[in-house]
């Protein structure tokens, strides 16, 4: 008998708990604010430097609180597809520990958005990444995750949304139009997103990132097209990698490893806005 009040003392309770104002998301917000109260901690922290010579001896330290100090600012937003089925199992992955990945914002089919991460804190989106001479790009940006498959159109919702989110992020942080780019871009041997279906000529109409002109300029006999994804910001170690984010980005119609004529066209007319 009383193993079965135990059992349903627990069943009482799990519904009780399941009903919670709090929503699904009680316990996983709790383990954030936890993170971030060590975070401050940190921050409060005013210890001298502890040094020593070559010989052991000790280093004089003392404290001194600068007055002119604020937050570091996110400088880029990167834009990912989630690759999964649902915006659920996206909120589930960014809220277990051994996934090991996160990201500031969720943006759902239906246009919901879902701030996971203060803007001033380092999110796990990027991993191993680079554009120009960055390469922890964990650290300067803000990760966007797009609920999509990668095998299917964004929906309307979703885009409306996205833009009102990127017109708040430029303007409270400046960030520049150049530095709103995808996945693809800072790892060209990894990750193909936000993928083809997305649209970036859009963005860029609305201030969110470069794309081509409609009347193209023949680039000169001399164009090292190697240099000029360089400059843009690609990482050319993998020359066709770059070639194939390049491609994915601003041309989309064709993600081959070669350069077309029309594809230098292209790159000359971008490379020449960066």
């Amino acid at each position: 008998m009383k193993y079965t009040y135990t059992i349903l003392l627990i069943s009482a309770l799990a519904v009780i708990s399941s009903c919670s104002p709090k929503g699904p998301y009680a316990l996983t917000n709790k383990v954030y604010k936890q993170h971030a109260d060590t975070l401050a901690q940190v921050i409060e922290q005013t210890q001298p430097p502890m040094l020593a010579d070559s010989v052991g001896a000790a280093i004089p330290g003392e404290w001194v609180g600068t007055v002119n100090f604020n937050l570091r600012k996110p400088n880029y937003v990167i834009i990912h597809f989630t690759a999964q089925d649902s915006v659920q199992q996206t909120l589930k992955t960014f809220t277990i520990v051994k996934t090991q990945v996160s990201a500031h914002y969720v943006v759902a089919k239906d246009g919901k958005v879902y701030h996971m991460l203060n803007d001033y804190l380092r999110a796990w989106h990027g991993g191993i990444s680079r554009w120009g001479s960055i390469t922890d790009m964990n650290s300067c940006s803000i990760g966007i995750e797009i609920d999509n498959n990668g095998n299917e159109p964004f929906t309307d919702q979703q885009l409306n949304s996205l833009v009102a989110l990127l017109a708040q992020l430029k303007k409270s942080y400046g960030i520049p139009t150049g530095n709103f780019i995808g996945h693809q871009d800072i790892a060209p041997l990894r990750k193909p997103d936000p993928g083809p279906f997305f649209p970036w000529k859009l963005l860029a109409q609305k201030g969110f990132g470069y794309w081509r002109d409609e009347l193209l300029e023949l680039p000169p006999e001399n164009f090292d097209y190697a240099t000029a994804l360089r400059l843009i910001g690609y990482d050319t170690r993998n020359l066709t990698a770059a070639i194939v984010a390049f491609k994915r980005h601003f041309v989309q119609t064709d993600e081959t490893p070669t350069m077309t004529e029309f594809d230098l066209n292209v790159l000359y007319n971008v490379y020449k806005k960066y």
